[in-house]
């Protein structure tokens, strides 16, 4: 059985977290894309499967046991899955419900049998503010990439997004336009001449604007939005203009890479991406935190990790800035917001901060991931309020 792995979108996630299925199984585990260091991958899948298999027999009766992992084993026998992973791999499953994963940073290796989905990995994931997309774009071939400091991999283009532009316009390419006059005076000697109306370069460009705005069209509807990932255009100057004149997509960046990607490798453009890249998130980033600096001098903004919890559970915290490799044990009461002491490797408890990205998520506020020298704050957290 072939397993096709999920796209992680917020809409994803927030199908995870408002599933009501139960047992939920959550497996996380590094991963490694080339061989022979992959090889070990599908053996280690095993012993985490494994380790979910005993939890579920002191509850479950041998049968549903046997029904909740026989997802989990299709997967380990899936040989070609194994020889096309990235560096993290996340499978999610309940009755009714299996998600795979694949995720471009290693993750924490995890087994767990709960009354709900551990999340914390995936959500981690999806608020860093170091990834982004990247549009390789040019008459001829269409291509994206999903992309941060470290990686950059293909993504599948849905099959509304056309891939050339003979794909995008088909029996409607412009054609020469001609009229035809005849010269050479009286008698029979006369020579038909040809004259273009606008010309090939014309021709070419309107074609050109139709393509893109094709493609602009469909990388927004099936990619941009779903995703939220800033979009990066790689393409030839002249295109960037073009593509530019007629792009509707908000998350289409500032700064490009102006270059034919057609001529680079996958490495060249991941490193000539990211260095266009890092300034402007660096130049997001300190804006976040500009901002939470002006909400806290009005008072409408804490680091106060009690504070914050009690705001989040009211519904009034608008951003919250977390710091990416803090870990605060404990739990969050729902109702009140208190803060009660727990320890980590439970399982079943989360990372309050975590927890605290969760709730204001769900309540309609921003949240975004920072490493610590970007964070305004010593404390792990920092909230702006709203008024």
């Amino acid at each position: 059985m072939k397993t096709t792995p999920d796209t992680l979108t917020p809409a994803s996630l927030a199908e995870l977290a408002s599933f009501q299925g139960r047992p939920c199984l959550s497996l996380y585990q590094p991963t490694h894309r080339r061989h022979p260091d992959n090889q070990q991958d599908p053996i280690r899948f095993r012993h985490l499967v494994k380790a979910m298999e005993t939890s579920l027999r002191q509850q479950h009766a041998a049968d549903a046991v046997q029904a909740l992992v026989e997802p989990f084993e299709a997967v380990a026998q899936d040989h070609d899955f194994w020889n096309h992973t990235l560096d993290g791999l996340a499978v999610l499953s309940a009755p009714g419900l299996f998600r795979v994963f694949l995720l471009q940073r290693p993750v924490t290796e995890l087994a767990v049998v709960a009354d709900s989905f551990h999340t914390k990995p995936l959500r981690r994931w999806l608020q860093s503010v170091e990834r982004y997309q990247v549009l390789a774009l040019s008459l001829h071939q269409v291509q994206l990439f999903d992309g941060d400091r470290n990686a950059l991999d293909a993504v599948a283009l849905a099959a509304d997004v056309p891939r050339t532009m003979t794909e995008a316009l088909g029996d409607e390419r412009t054609e020469p336009h001609t009229t035809v006059s005849s010269y050479g005076g009286t008698g029979g000697g006369h020579m038909a001449m040809h004259h273009g109306q606008g010309g090939r370069k014309d021709e070419i460009d309107e074609d050109a604007e139709r393509f893109f705005r094709a493609v602009d069209r469909a990388v927004l509807e099936h990619h941009s939005r779903p995703s939220g990932l800033p979009l990066m255009l790689a393409a030839l100057p002249e295109h960037h203009h073009l593509f530019r004149q007629v792009s509707h997509n908000p998350l289409l960046m500032a700064s490009g890479l102006m270059v034919d990607p057609q001529g680079l490798t996958q490495d060249e453009l991941q490193q000539r991406a990211w260095d266009v890249a890092a300034p402007q998130q660096a130049a997001q980033q300190a804006a976040w935190s500009d901002a939470y600096a002006a909400a806290a001098a009005k008072g409408l903004g804490s680091e106060d990790l009690s504070q914050v919890a009690h705001a989040a559970v009211a519904g009034r915290v608008a951003t919250l800035l977390i710091e990416a490799e803090r870990q605060v044990a404990g739990r969050i009461d729902g109702a009140t917001g208190r803060i009660d002491p727990a320890e980590l490797d439970n399982p079943r408890v989360d990372d309050v901060l975590d927890d605290l990205g969760a709730l204001v998520e769900k309540l309609g506020g921003e949240v975004h991931v920072l490493s610590a020298e970007r964070m305004p704050s010593r404390t792990g957290v920092a909230a702006s309020f709203r008024h």
